[in-house]
């Protein structure tokens, strides 16, 4: 199911990480799928409350965890400006389908 939210369709995921070298542009994409691919569950499964959309972007940190060794083998690793940039995409896309998220929540199983 493609994503039809129209802010999100507007949106650069990640442009901090893109605009930096140290970020390899692969894994970047890699990550920004994840995203994206939370913003079609969000929208495929309608969460009807802040338990349930959790349980979602918790699926999605935990895909972004998995990436960690993959940024690390590449010479680079997720660290304070990767996590800002999750941590706000994170809340954009809570907020682009109406939640009122605790941010730290949204991504609390995170490694990161």
């Amino acid at each position: 199911m493609p994503v039809t939210n129209a802010k999100v369709l507007q949106y650069a995921f990640l442009s901090g990480m893109y605009e930096d070298p140290y970020f390899p542009d692969a894994l970047v994409d890699r990550a920004r799928d994840v995203l994206l691919r939370l913003c079609a569950s969000i929208e495929r499964e309608a969460p009807a409350g802040l338990a349930a959309l959790y349980v979602l972007t918790h699926a999605a940190t935990e895909e972004i965890n998995a990436l960690e060794s993959a940024f690390e083998e590449a010479g680079s690793e997720i660290e304070t400006a990767a996590r800002e940039c999750f941590a706000e995409d994170f809340e954009f896309i809570a907020s682009a389908y109406g939640f009122e998220a605790d941010y730290e929540e949204l991504i609390a199983p995170r490694n990161w």
